[in-house]
């Protein structure tokens, strides 16, 4: 297995996952800047909501970087399969602040707005800084669909599909995120206008609202995808088709009858797998044929551990295609 034989378990570089957080923390720190003016000028709950979001989603970068940086970490004699895995605990962190200060803030004000109504001015203000905002995060979220969609296209499936799917909870975080950003915007635009058209403080503290309950649901989803794969998520078929195909390649290996993919990281897999190899070695040459193919295997770039063993004799053959 060569490094050119991708499994198409999440085709990206680490490198374009960093570019698409920091222009998401770019364009967050700005907004929320921006946002949070406008809240204290306008008194208006939309915006305010607005501010918190914003200020919620640039914290969440920030942990989303740190992420990337402490999965970078080679591994060692405590870590043999590296430190891959606190991409998904950082993750965790950055979604659990999304829901307490995102969605917990703006619902918070949302309700206080409706049983103690304040008047909301200088409309106008709002309006600008609402539209730069979309602006932004729209920059933002091309970034994070450009990505979505080049992975997307190399797995053969659908884009949501594959943001569900994906190991690298960067691209899933900052997608969602940016998606949520730009509904928000829009819930927080129609409620400051019907606030002005009707001078009344309700359909924006309705907003502030809905602006929190669409927050929270985000968070449900990222928290639910990081704990998945903080406890352990094995590759789909199609992923483990494409292995065993790249298996049955090595000159060495006739047929292969069990394996397991298990992701440890962002587009990092841990490999155990049963092959019957080729003629009929013995123990001590077929001890040495499969400690160079677990080498060899190891340096592909998406898998951080192999292990092979040898098949049993009456075991079924596993197919590329993935039919026993």
């Amino acid at each position: 297995m060569t490094s050119d034989d991708a499994p198409p378990a999440d085709a990206k570089h680490g490198g374009e996952s960093g570019l698409t957080v920091v222009v998401a923390l770019a364009a967050n720190l700005l907004i929320a800047l921006a946002k949070t003016a406008a809240a204290i000028v306008t008194g208006a709950a939309s915006m305010l909501a607005e501010a918190a979001h914003s200020w919620a989603d640039t914290g969440n970068e920030i942990f989303l970087l740190i992420a990337q940086r402490k999965a970078a970490k080679p591994a060692d004699t405590t870590h043999p399969l590296g430190y891959g895995r606190e991409v998904y605990v950082w993750s965790m962190f950055a979604a659990i602040g999304l829901f307490a200060v995102g969605a917990g803030v703006s619902i918070t004000h949302g309700v206080q707005e409706l049983i103690h109504p304040e008047p909301a001015s200088d409309f106008l203000v709002a309006y600008v800084v609402l539209a730069v905002s979309f602006l932004l995060e729209g920059t933002s979220f091309l970034q994070a669909n450009r990505q979505a969609r080049r992975e997307a296209k190399a797995r053969e499936t659908e884009l949501l599909d594959h943001i569900l799917a994906t190991s690298d909870p960067t691209v899933r975080a900052v997608f969602f995120e940016d998606a949520a950003a730009l509904v928000g915007i829009l819930i927080a635009a129609a409620g400051i206008g019907l606030h002005q058209a009707t001078g009344s403080a309700i359909p924006d503290a309705v907003g502030s609202i809905l602006v929190g309950v669409l927050l929270g649901v985000v968070a449900v989803v990222l928290i639910q995808r990081n704990r998945r794969f903080l406890v352990g998520e094995y590759a789909d078929s199609r992923v483990s088709a494409a292995v065993v195909g790249q298996l049955l390649e090595q000159p060495e290996i006739a047929r292969v009858t069990s394996l397991s993919l298990q992701y440890v990281g962002a587009q990092q897999l841990s490999l155990v797998a049963a092959v019957d190899l080729q003629g009929d070695p013995g123990e001590t040459e077929a001890s040495h044929l499969l400690a160079q193919l677990e080498r060899r295997i190891a340096t592909h770039p998406a898998i951080v551990r192999a292990i092979l063993s040898l098949s049993e004799p009456e075991e079924a053959s596993l197919e590329p295609g993935g039919a026993a």
